[in-house]
């Protein structure tokens, strides 16, 4: 069996790929090891014997993919941030942070008395960041004599393997002795932040009766701005008339209007409108009615859904957006995504049309644009080749991990340039990270095997995972206690930005029974992924 798995190298890979998903389902104290479960079943592997090994080629074949889908779903929400007033504050913070588990990590490094390698990936391991393992060995490959690469690359991943667990249990230990040490109570924090972030994902329509002479003659663009409500406004039947609200429409008293939005707005304006009517108008499907389509349409992708000018062109108002399994008040800066699905109320006659423009072509969305998709690959790859030189005389480069990712942040942000659109479709992207994941872990558990049993053997990984539980609860700690106390940012959503790792984000929504840490989640990955995947090669340039 090993001789088989040796000369083929393909076949090892699938192998490994195939156990390490199945080992990673596994539910384990209410949370599993997910993808990163295909890591250590490649260690197994590649423990049993020195001739199993993948090409290298591989590796990098599935980082710079991985990186670069995680760059272009990440980079509106990121460039977002970065405009936004609050939004760099939160960036800052988080920079501030990592910046702060790269110190912790130099004193444990004296500590200890590690090498270089290992410290490295003793911080990538407490961090669960995969990337920036990834770009460490890229820069090991880069700089190091080829005589020394594989020692030295081997105890990095060692480093990384035994503080990987560790990673995932101080996050969510940090935020249990947190929670009760400030007596945080997350229904009150949510109800005070529900107009700044939607915290409440679920979205649903009703419709309201106009009693109330408080909201008459009042355009709905003032009686939104007034009241700050987050909701779409559809259709309105005034007696026996069925129409399509717009931002200039005024209401009278008998009127019935369709209202969809999140509980919180939509029972504001069950308030101020008067009550909700048993009569659906979304029941009523003969003068309009909704559908349900996908955007597979290049030529809509990137745009807002003011710039479509739909009330224009058509009788016609979007009304939610769904992307991935989540449903998106649709709103005049709405975004349009490949793969997202519109529902959208129209007459009948429009239906057509409104289906043609948006395409609605399910295998449309599972084909790649090569052409976006290489130019941005090769535009990376290139910017990671350049060599940055910082004071103190330590050069590094971003690599096969960070080149890629920052290019893709940039052309992510950016959606499309005329006509080239260089954002995948979702189920796209998605599927494109999981290979290039899968890929790159196989590749390095493998390559590593050998070593990580040695470390075990010797009694050196008892040291290891002490310094590695050290650094990720240091860090998870201080991010609670520093974001919390200093910088007043809601407790909910520093539970997002403890999560390094789904398993961490998966218990802190548990606890919080919202959705706020998604979003500090989103504020955090982006700037923490390539702030890690820059400040390890920096820590290894310098303690070496």
């Amino acid at each position: 069996m090993i001789e088989l798995l040796s000369e083929n190298a393909l076949l090892l890979l699938f192998v490994v790929a195939a156990l390490g998903y199945g080992v990673g389902s596994i539910k384990m104290f209410g949370s599993n090891l997910g993808v990163a479960a295909v890591l250590f079943v490649g260690l197994f592997f590649g423990a049993l014997d020195d001739s199993l090994e993948i090409p290298n080629v591989v590796f990098l074949l599935g980082l710079s993919i991985f990186v670069y889908t995680v760059g272009l779903s990440s980079g509106p929400g990121f460039m977002a941030a970065l405009s936004g007033r609050s939004g760099k504050g939160e960036l800052g913070f988080v920079f501030l942070m990592v910046s702060l588990s790269g110190a912790f990590a130099v004193g444990l490094h004296y500590l200890f008395g590690f090498s270089a390698s290992t410290t490295s990936g003793v911080f990538a391991g407490s961090a669960t960041n995969t990337a920036a393992l990834a770009g460490l060995l890229d820069s090991i490959e880069k700089t190091m004599p080829q005589a020394q690469q594989s020692g030295i690359s081997e105890a990095a991943v060692v480093g990384y393997s035994i503080t990987y667990p560790m990673g995932v249990l101080g996050g969510m230990i940090a935020i249990a002795m947190m929670q009760r040490l400030f007596k945080i109570d997350y229904a009150a924090e949510a109800h005070q932040l529900r107009h700044a972030y939607p915290i409440d994902s679920s979205i649903r329509n009703i419709t309201v009766e106009v009693t109330k002479k408080e909201v008459e003659g009042i355009p709905v663009r003032d009686l939104v701005k007034e009241h700050g409500w987050t909701a779409v406004f559809g259709r309105m039947r005034r007696q026996e008339q069925t129409t399509l609200t717009t931002w200039d429409t005024t209401f009278l008293l008998g009127d019935f209007v369709a209202v969809v939005g999140r509980d919180e707005d939509l029972a504001e304006i069950t308030e101020a409108f008067g009550k909700i009517s048993e009569r659906e108008l979304t029941h009523d499907q003969s003068v309009y009615s909704h559908h349900r389509v996908f955007v597979s349409n290049p030529a809509i992708a990137g745009k807002r859904i003011a710039s479509l000018n739909l009330t224009e062109r058509f009788s016609a108002i979007i009304t939610r957006v769904r992307r991935g399994d989540v449903d998106l008040l649709a709103r005049g800066d709405t975004v349009i995504e490949l793969g997202d699905r519109i529902r959208f109320v129209a007459r009948e006659k429009d239906v057509k049309p409104l289906v043609k423009l948006f395409g609605d072509s399910y295998h449309s969305l599972s084909q790649i644009n090569l052409l976006s998709f290489g130019l941005g690959m090769a535009a990376g790859l290139l910017l990671g080749m350049v060599t940055f030189t910082l004071p103190g005389d330590i050069s590094f480069q971003l690599g096969y991990a960070g080149g890629p990712l920052v290019v893709a942040l940039g052309l992510g942000a950016l959606r499309r340039t005329g006509p080239i659109v260089w954002t995948l479709p979702y189920s796209a992207n998605l599927t494109l990270r999981q290979i290039g994941l899968i890929l790159l872990l196989a590749t390095v558990g493998i390559r590593s095997g050998h070593t990580f049993v040695e470390t075990l053997q010797t009694g050196g990984a008892g040291w290891i995972f002490l310094a590695g539980t050290l650094l990720s609860l240091g860090t998870a700690l201080s991010i609670l206690l520093v974001g919390y106390k200093l910088f007043k940012l809601p407790f909910g959503l520093l539970t997002g930005m403890v999560a390094n790792q789904p398993a961490i984000l998966d218990f802190a929504l548990q606890r919080s029974n919202n959705q706020l840490p998604n979003f500090g989640y989103a504020i955090m990955f982006p700037i923490g992924l390539i702030t890690k995947i820059v400040l390890v090669q920096i820590l290894f340039a310098m303690l070496g």
